[in-house]
């Protein structure tokens, strides 16, 4: 190489270094956006007696998981390989041990990378506290919060996100089943909603669940919350390229377009099923096909990432009925959205991927049906584990603290009884009595 190009391409390498930590800096914060959005977006889903719980149950996850990634999570996610690809080494990055000295050859700081996994650790936590909203103890959730993170989020993270290089062994999804999962359809999507399902039936119904009305209290809430939600995913699933150049840009393309089509797919079925299209299903809808194309964003065309959306819009909006069938109380369409449109999105990638976007052609693009059934593992293994681990794990803390409120407290509404808190103030409660004469412009004056 002549010795005049040398700088130059030093120069090069740094500025690509430099977009790629710039990029990953505002996905981390978009990210972590996605926290109050989702918190208003649940705020608003619950009856005005639990909306303050339903956000400080988020807000909670938040401060507890990020602390518990810091301490343990991130190893136990990509840590080096125990054996079997089952779970990283917990001591090698403990306290983000050795990680903080910059390297000259990467092209991000590893602490940047591992708060931005952490962040989807957080989503993934509060995605669950919607199923078991209206009749939960804040204490025993925070515990939850962080012992779920470990023991359930951790590993599964790494059997899907963690990838071999050089030395280093990494889970067994990504590295010896070759599943594909770009931002989370597995560890995020199907791993909340299995957890979710298994919280509900392990706590129970709500009371008057099936008699009384449950209706979400502030639809504007919601609305103004899926906004956020759509806002912050971009981070979630371009920021998952890890660099600034055109997978991101794809990736950012599918998940506009998905949220499109979820929306009118979800309208589409509620005007023909209800005769009437409503904003709780269009926010409803966005996110359906949000989540669902959350895997499937980096293995479909634009095309692709339509059809993801408007099969996880049309099924979903659907599947949510279910717990009445079914009579399981999932409060806030935990399953239906997020287990259900996870599964959509993770099995389709065998259906839909093009090797266009990424490595393989799925089988509606003839390359058989080999990817079909590696997302099909992948999808049952996740569901299985979560779901079986989180059953025992919401039984332990119930039987030793107690996860849910008493019955009294849940009917008088958890807000005022575990915070102390109303969310609406509607009333005079202090302060002298107004006095009305001459010049008030009272009836009397």
């Amino acid at each position: 190489m002549p010795e005049l190009l040398q700088p130059q391409l030093a120069v090069a390498a740094a500025d690509t270094a430099a977009g790629d930590t710039a990029w990953l800096l505002a996905a981390a914060a978009l990210v972590l956006l996605m926290a109050p959005g989702l918190a208003f977006f649940y705020g608003g889903m619950v009856r005005s007696k639990s909306v303050l719980n339903m956000m400080m149950m988020v807000f909670g996850a938040l401060a507890v998981v990020m602390v518990v990634w810091v301490l343990v999570g991130y190893s136990l996610a990509f840590g080096d390989d125990l054996g079997g690809g089952l779970v990283g080494d917990p001591t090698q990055f403990a306290g983000f041990k050795g990680m903080l000295e910059a390297d000259p050859e990467a092209s991000y700081p590893i602490t940047l990378f591992a708060a931005f996994q952490g962040l989807f650790a957080v989503i993934t936590v509060g995605l669950i506290a919607g199923a078991i909203a209206d009749r939960t103890r804040f204490g025993t959730w925070l515990v939850f919060a962080g012992l779920w993170t470990v023991l359930v989020y951790a590993p599964v993270a790494h059997w899907i996100f963690d990838f071999s290089a050089g030395d280093h062994v990494g889970g067994w999804m990504a590295n010896r089943l070759g599943a594909l999962d770009f931002a989370g359809g597995t560890a995020v999507e199907i791993n909340s909603g299995a957890a979710g399902l298994a919280a509900a039936l392990v706590l129970g119904r709500r009371v008057g669940f099936g008699r009384d009305p449950m209706k979400p209290h502030n639809l504007t809430l919601v609305m103004v919350g899926a906004g956020l939600l759509w806002f912050g995913w971009f981070g979630f699933n371009a920021g998952s390229a890890l660099a600034a150049n055109n997978t991101a840009a794809i990736v950012f393309v599918n998940t506009l377009l998905a949220g499109c089509t979820g929306l009118l797919a979800w309208l589409a079925v509620e005007r023909f099923r209800d005769g009437h299209a409503t904003s709780f299903g269009a926010a409803s809808g966005v996110v359906a096909g949000l989540v669902a194309i959350t895997p499937s964003c980096g293995a479909v065309t634009p095309i692709g990432a339509m059809l993801v959306g408007v099969a996880a819009g049309a099924i979903c909006a659907l599947a949510v009925g279910l717990k009445y069938t079914f009579k399981y109380d999932d409060s806030l369409d935990v399953v239906g959205v997020h287990l259900v449109g996870g599964l959509v999105g993770t099995i389709i990638i065998g259906l839909l991927a093009s090797s266009d976007v990424t490595s393989v052609d799925g089988l509606l693009y003839g390359g058989g049906a080999d990817q079909l059934g590696k997302q099909l593992v992948a999808a049952g293994a996740t569901l299985a584990f979560s779901f079986t681990m989180t059953a025992l794990l919401v039984w332990v803390l119930e039987k030793t603290m107690g996860f849910r409120v008493d019955p009294e407290h849940e009917v008088a509404g958890v807000d005022l009884v575990i915070h102390a808190e109303t969310a609406y103030d509607l009333h005079i409660t202090g302060g002298a009595r107004p006095h009305f004469g001459p010049g008030t412009g009272s009836m009397h004056s």
